[in-house]
């Protein structure tokens, strides 16, 4: 969608109605100035429990709790005007039942002000899908690698080979079934993600899935190269801005141990 065509904020449904239209662009943002620059160019943004990883240093998402998801997502809500605002659930948050999950969905959204919730899980979360958009609550569904079950999948492996297909294209259905407005197809194989995309009314953003997806989504921090010990092969690095900081703060203590800054104009007379 292009950014001029509406100055409203989007919602769930306009992101749902964008199937066989356009490409959906989707970046994740953890806080106020990158949720501020990708609100320009994104038609959604995820405030994604990654920021367990790229914010707090976790090796994994599972650490990550209500608190952390509540206040990075009321940084990018009020940081952001036109995209949709979509808030990952927390591992242990929307896996006990569906009354857990709604409230702990209906939670965020009072709180931050976003749009939706994002959860992981396949046809086992199909249940408590159903329930929360029966109540008001958008759902972007999560299929393929869930990183927050990364100890049962033994690592973050490619999911949708061989006989996996057919298991990946039953999820895609249930979650699609029970209401999810979108389906991230995380870190799997390309013929079965153009398959679900053909297969199912939900859009799907992929992420490491196949050019035919609905849309795309990387995280943040990749595509600017903030990580250059860390390149997932789904991700292109679309700017290299460690170096670029390494070279400034560099540059910065250089100065000031030379006594070279501050200079009189950053100073204040008396």
């Amino acid at each position: 969608m292009s950014q001029h065509r509406t100055k409203r904020r989007l919602t769930a449904p306009d992101i749902a109605k964008l199937k066989g239209e356009t490409p959906i662009v989707s970046l994740t943002a953890y806080t106020a100035p990158i949720a501020a620059i990708v609100d320009k160019h994104c038609d959604f943004i995820l405030v994604g429990d990654s920021l367990g990883m790229t914010v707090y240093g976790m090796p994994s998402t599972v650490g990550v709790t209500m608190e952390m998801m509540i206040a990075h997502g009321e940084a990018v809500v009020r940081s952001s005007e036109r995209a949709l605002v979509v808030i990952d659930m927390p591992f242990g948050s929307y896996e006990e039942s569906p009354n857990q999950a709604f409230r702990n969905a209906s939670r965020i959204l009072k709180e931050t002000g976003c749009g939706a919730v994002k959860l992981e899980g396949g046809a086992h979360m199909a249940e408590t899908v159903a329930f929360l958009t029966a109540r008001g609550v958008p759902v972007l569904g999560h299929i393929g690698l869930t990183p927050q079950a990364v100890h049962a999948l033994g690592g973050y492996k490619v999911q949708g080979r061989a006989s996996d297909a057919e298991r990946l294209m039953a999820d895609a259905h249930a979650i699609s079934d029970a209401g999810a407005f979108g389906i991230v197809i995380e870190k799997s194989a390309e013929p079965i993600s153009r398959e679900i995309t053909a297969a199912v009314p939900a859009p799907t953003i992929g992420i490491g899935a196949s050019p035919a997806c609905d849309g795309q989504i990387l995280v943040v921090d990749d595509i600017l190269g903030l990580f250059p010990d860390f390149r997932p092969k789904f991700a292109k690095v679309y700017a290299e801005l460690a170096e670029a900081a390494d070279v400034a703060i560099g540059a910065y203590a250089g100065e000031v141990r030379s006594r070279a800054f501050p200079e009189a104009k950053h100073t204040f007379k008396g």
